[in-house]
């Protein structure tokens, strides 16, 4: 794969391009949605799954997915978590400020092996997020595949993300489960960890795709528990989660492996990567 992703080719993928902030969206507590729109020009094309470095002067860059869907251009949107010096700059931030934004980098989730198959998202807390644009891009096909199902895990009821998205989903052909850790009165759903909703598994496995993104521990739980069901490892892919640098692979911080994060993946088969999901430190 080249260091320069095709749809950065013609631009300097070192330059920050100032973004407006046009809406903020408070989603969760310390969680929001930025929809932003290019200064000048037209947003960049991406594949769902693909990330930007957000660039708030005088603090740095961050590494965010990219949460809306392919067919929202020209806006992108990033759904982020204050929880370090960058994001924590971006939350402060009001509509009408101006960002810097690198990308879009790495690859995406497999969408061209999709077609005719039943695919199953699985994602746990935040990482609905970066599952969001390939679930939106699938409904926007849906006659393209069988199944489609979203298995959800989270803390509790009030920190499920992008709730309002569920019953428009579900009308576009979406099954959605949820499962919590700590219930509330109220809650009526499941509780405990998604592998416990994986079974019945619908349709045939080895005509099934597993999209997984979430807590490392469960990524690896969740392909576990696939793969027992008859999945291929080859079909569960997996989206990591590292601190970037430069986003094209020269500096090596988010090395894992013979591997690099921000440029061979994020997503990665589950069969590529096991190998190293075993060492702790890597």
């Amino acid at each position: 794969m080249s260091a320069t992703p095709q749809s950065m080719r013609g631009t300097n993928p070192w330059t920050p391009r100032p973004f407006r902030i046009e809406g903020i969206i408070a989603e969760l507590t310390s969680v929001w949605t930025f929809c932003l729109s290019p200064e000048e020009g037209d947003s960049p094309s991406f594949q769902p799954g693909q990330f930007n470095m957000l660039y708030v002067p005088g603090f740095g860059e961050a590494a965010i997915s990219i949460s809306s869907s392919t067919y929202d251009i020209p806006q992108l949107q990033h759904t982020f978590r204050a929880v370090g010096n960058v994001t924590g700059a971006l939350s402060r931030l009001r509509e009408g400020d101006q960002i810097g934004v690198r990308g879009p980098f790495g690859n995406s989730w497999p969408v061209m092996q999709l077609p005719g198959k039943n695919v199953i998202f699985v994602a746990g807390g935040i990482g609905l997020a970066p599952l969001r644009p390939v679930i939106e891009y699938t409904l926007q096909n849906r006659t393209e595949y069988e199944k489609l199902k979203l298995i959800y895990g989270a803390k509790s009821p009030d920190v499920l993300l992008y709730r309002r998205e569920f019953s428009r989903w579900t009308d576009a052909g979406l099954e959605i489960e949820v499962t919590v850790d700590r219930g509330t009165p109220h809650w009526q759903g499941h509780i405990g960890v998604v592998t416990e909703i994986m079974r019945p598994f619908p349709g045939d496995p080895e005509q099934t795709q597993v999209l997984v993104c979430g807590p490392e521990v469960m990524m690896r739980f969740v392909a576990r528990e696939a793969i027992s069901l008859g999945v291929p490892p080859a079909q569960v892919f997996l989206s990591l989660e590292r601190n970037m640098k430069c986003a094209m692979g020269m500096c090596g911080v988010c090395q894992f492996g013979p591997e690099f994060i921000c440029k061979d993946g994020p997503v990665f088969p589950f069969n590529r990567i096991q190998q190293y999901l075993r060492l702790e430190d890597l």
